[in-house]
């Protein structure tokens, strides 16, 4: 999960569309009353951190005479630390392994599918995917998706050179000390797994030993610099000839500098969905319910994707978005690749999950 805040022309989007719940100066119109609907009137939301329109919390606030307490968090594991420690919330948005995690822990009740309105917006190939960590699609709705890639230097790096070398590109001396890598043992190891053609969930001891070597002889040769959110400002400004990123984030680099480009390695990569889910002690379901669905409307969806950045859920707004009054017109890492049989998402091991953070410290020590 990687996330950016990008100012948007949202009021300008609007007038291409149904008018935006959260565009300037749009009139919020109340649709029902959650006391009198629901019989509690306020939910608690957790989300990640610069993850959400600037109008949306406040919009369904005034929508359905409610309260939204609304709180952020930096990472899957942070949110789960928190729900262990009794914190109780009504909507969750985590990634897909930490959603497959919460299911089999359950800690997650059933969604009201008759509540979803919205539901036949969403993307197909997003459904899809979904049923990877969600086989029934009984106990998540998609929030955001996307993919993992390489944003690189177009005036440096030949297109054809990276296409050819892929996540090998990462250990190609001619760039040793012109690489950002995200700090992140998932990523790493995803990166090494599929580079020497493995699935990113192996287990088997043998080839992680591989992928390991792998890393470690990046880390070594090459003098990668080890980043996290400051990976975006860094490409924006070319100071790196590669990097490792989220579609998201490089959607938002592309579209600031028109000399970087972006790649999906043949070898594979991760496709990633965030969703919304409702835990089991939730208070307030049925609003929950409710703020689910208002999500995926192509209102909130359009401001929600205008403004962080990573791809819509819902079919037509990911469309316009990516079409010529959109703005992510002709940008390659807006829509992630779909139906590649290579790319896979990440599942749920706690004992993989453990022995792959060990060996990515050890990577990084040298």
């Amino acid at each position: 999960m990687k996330h950016l805040l990008k100012t948007a022309l949202l009021s300008a989007t609007c007038l291409s569309m149904a008018a935006c719940a959260g565009g300037s100066g749009s009139y919020v119109q109340q649709v029902a009353d959650a006391k009198t609907e629901y019989g509690c009137s306020v939910i608690n939301v957790f989300n990640a951190g610069e993850y959400i329109g600037e109008d949306v919390v406040s919009n369904f606030e005034k929508m359905y005479n409610a309260r939204v307490n609304y709180d952020t968090f930096e990472s899957n594991e942070m949110m789960y630390t928190k729900l262990l420690g009794g914190s109780s919330y009504d909507v969750l948005v985590p990634s897909d392994y930490m959603i497959e995690q919460l299911m089999q822990e359950n800690m997650l009740q059933k969604i009201d599918m008759s509540a979803m309105t919205n539901y036949s917006l969403l993307d197909p190939n997003v459904i899809e995917n979904q049923k990877s960590f969600d086989p029934t699609l009984e106990y998540s709705i998609p929030y955001f998706w996307g993919s993992v890639g390489l944003v690189y230097n177009k005036t440096t790096v030949p297109e054809e050179k990276i296409r050819k070398e892929g996540w090998n590109i990462l250990k190609d001396p001619e760039y040793k000390g012109k690489i950002y890598f995200y700090d992140s043992q998932r990523d790493a190891f995803m990166v090494a797994f599929k580079a020497l053609g493995y699935s990113m969930n192996t287990d088997d001891e043998e080839q992680i030993q591989k992928a390991y070597q792998w890393l470690k002889e990046m880390n070594d040769t090459m003098d990668p610099a080890y980043v996290t959110d400051e990976v975006i400002d860094g490409m924006v400004n070319a100071e790196e000839d590669i990097a490792l990123m989220y579609s998201g984030d490089a959607a938002y680099v592309l579209s600031e500098n028109m000399d970087m480009g972006w790649i999906e390695p043949d070898q594979g990569t991760n496709v990633w969905i965030d969703a919304m889910v409702i835990p089991s002690n939730a208070s307030c379901p049925g609003l929950a319910n409710a703020f689910m669905n208002y999500i995926i409307s192509e209102d909130v969806q359009m401001e929600n994707s205008s403004y962080v950045g990573y791809t819509s859920v819902d079919k037509s707004v990911a469309e316009y978005m990516s079409g010529k009054d959109g703005d992510y017109f002709e940008n390659d890492a807006y829509i992630p690749r779909t139906g590649y049989a290579k790319d896979e998402a990440f599942h749920y091991n706690p004992v993989l999950k453990q022995k792959l953070s060990d060996l990515w410290n050890k990577v990084k020590v040298g």
